[in-house]
């Protein structure tokens, strides 16, 4: 009981913490990790022990299959380079950086143990980058760039760390002789991901209900990750592949209703998810620091403090090497824009989640835990607060400007999917005609309403009275027609490459309130 007491709690401070953060034009991750620092010097709380195995299962999986759902397969090929150099060489440099560092300043780390905090701290977050880049509206490219390299890093980083525990566990490390085996594991787990994806669109036209459809959306989520791991392959490849292919196919399978509120309850889900990740590694830290002596207190901050420069430092160093190398090599790179991708590395959930992960020593664990627990929090809350909070300023500083191209692809869908509703409306109308019957006033108000929209796309609001079009109110066969058409053009639009996902979500938002908006009054 006063467990579930204090998370009841804490999920408030955390909703609170929240709308501040927004207020402040702060990622509410920042928030958070303060919160959980103070959760850790609190007296007379609970110990808590979440079990290894279950870590990354209950706060990666969900959270990963969120991002990966919303990425743009588009975008993510025009910006292949800086998202493989990212997600690849940069995690790289940094699991070696730090592994170097631990053992310089903690001679004692094993090798494995100090590989394995690198690939703890290696992956950035995007979440807490574009929480604050959202608002200030940075070029879609940056936020293209820092979402594919969170998809992509969190698989690579946890490839490292695996292969880095299980040597800290059994005391052998397989080296190169482990690559035949790692491609094996990297093609079946496309494969699962791929037939899981499958599956789950053959299952989704029969579910018609809101609570089903979210409850089967969750278990279709871990059951894909705990299979992939049963098998040993990577949960992580799995979920992204499934997330990325279930993507493709859902708008044109689920209905309006279902997936409006199955959005809501997945953002509240990784909301809660960010919040227990952060109570979790506070009530595991308290026991850390009141066990430790002073001197190895001080030998875990100061550790600490110098493998958190180096994270941040490293980045740095990468993203404007490779800028300057892409201006040598002809192309045109923002040196204001590189700058805000090297400073937005702050570190998240998975770092979190990956440390409370690690086996517990002395039985069959990782040693120095411990120590590993504590640099990994200390690198999260580091990089959240210092580089969170300054982000914003930093935009400002160096003039970053919102370079409108979501927009155009938003005008080019809504003005495409109303063309699409006026020809079905006109094909509808024929053959009312041919029947000899029909609704010719229904059917012309409907056309002056999608007229409107169209008007609007093309020339922008300001091309009419705002509440011109805002009186009908009769929906029937052809607008559902209608709505059909819309959808579809939309999906080709996306399919062709026109649009990308951000453009394409944006409408089907706007497409799906309409729908069910038209449905509540039917009733």
């Amino acid at each position: 009981m006063p467990v579930f007491k204090l998370v009841i709690t804490l999920l408030l401070v955390g909703a609170i913490l929240a709308a501040v953060a927004r207020r402040v034009n702060a990622p509410y991750p920042a928030l958070l990790a303060l919160a959980g620092a103070a959760l850790a010097l609190l007296p007379n709380l609970p110990e808590v022990r979440l079990d290894p195995e279950l870590a990354l299962t209950l706060l990666v999986a969900p959270v990963l299959l969120d991002a990966a759902f919303d990425s743009s397969p588009r975008d993510l090929r025009h910006n292949w380079r800086v998202v493989t150099g990212l997600a690849l060489v940069a995690v790289a440099l940094t699991v070696a950086a730090v592994a170097l560092v631990a053992r310089w300043l903690v001679p004692g780390i094993p090798w494995p143990a100090a590989i394995a905090l690198g690939a703890v701290v290696a992956p950035p977050d995007a979440a807490a980058a574009t929480a604050v880049l959202s608002q200030l509206r940075p070029p879609h490219r940056i936020l293209v760039i820092l979402q594919g390299e969170s998809l992509f890093n969190d698989a690579s980083a946890l490839l490292i760390y695996r292969l880095a525990v299980a040597a800290a566990v059994t005391g052998s490390f397989a080296g190169w002789a482990a690559l035949p085996m790692l491609a094996l594991v990297a093609l079946g787990s496309l494969v699962l991901g791929a037939a899981a994806a499958w599956i789950s669109i053959q299952v989704m036209p029969r579910i018609t209900d809101v609570p089903t459809s979210v409850i089967v959306q969750f278990l279709s989520t871990f059951a894909v990750w705990m299979l992939a791991e049963q098998i040993h392959l990577s949960g992580i490849l799995t979920v992204v592949v499934f997330a990325i292919l279930v993507a493709r196919r859902s708008p044109d399978l689920i209905p309006a209703r279902l997936r409006i509120q199955s959005y809501a309850v997945w953002e509240v889900m990784v909301f809660v998810l960010n919040v227990l990740a952060f109570i979790l590694i506070g009530l595991q830290l308290k026991p850390i620091l009141a066990h430790s002596s002073g001197e190895e207190l001080a030998t875990f901050v100061t550790a600490a403090a110098v493998i958190c420069v180096t994270v941040i430092v490293v980045r740095i160093a990468w993203v404007m090497l490779s800028a300057t190398l892409a201006r040598w090599g002809g192309v045109t790179v923002s040196l204001a824009a590189a700058s805000v991708v090297a400073w937005c590395g702050m570190r998240g959930i998975v770092t979190l989640a990956a440390a409370l992960a690690l086996p517990e020593a002395p039985a069959g664990g990782v040693p120095y835990r411990d120590f590993i627990l504590f640099t990994a929090f200390s690198v999260v809350l580091v990089t959240l607060v210092v580089q969170g909070m300054t982000v914003g300023p930093l935009m400002k500083l160096v003039a970053l400007r919102d370079d409108g191209a979501v927009d155009q692809e938003v005008r080019l869908a809504r003005a495409e999917t109303a063309r699409a509703a006026l020809a079905a409306m006109d094909r509808a109308a024929e053959a009312s005609a041919h029947d000899g019957a029909g609704q010719p006033e229904m059917l012309g108000f409907l056309r002056r309403k999608y007229q409107v929209r169209l008007l609007r796309a093309e020339a922008g609001p300001q091309a009419l009275d705002p509440n011109e079009a805002d009186g009908w109110r009769d929906f029937g066969t052809v607008q559902r027609r209608a709505y059909i058409e819309e959808r579809r053009r939309l999906s080709d639009l996306r399919r062709r490459g026109d649009i990308g996902d951000e453009a394409f979500h944006r409408v089907e938002e706007e497409l799906d309130w309409a729908e069910v908006n038209a449905e509540t009054r039917r009733q």
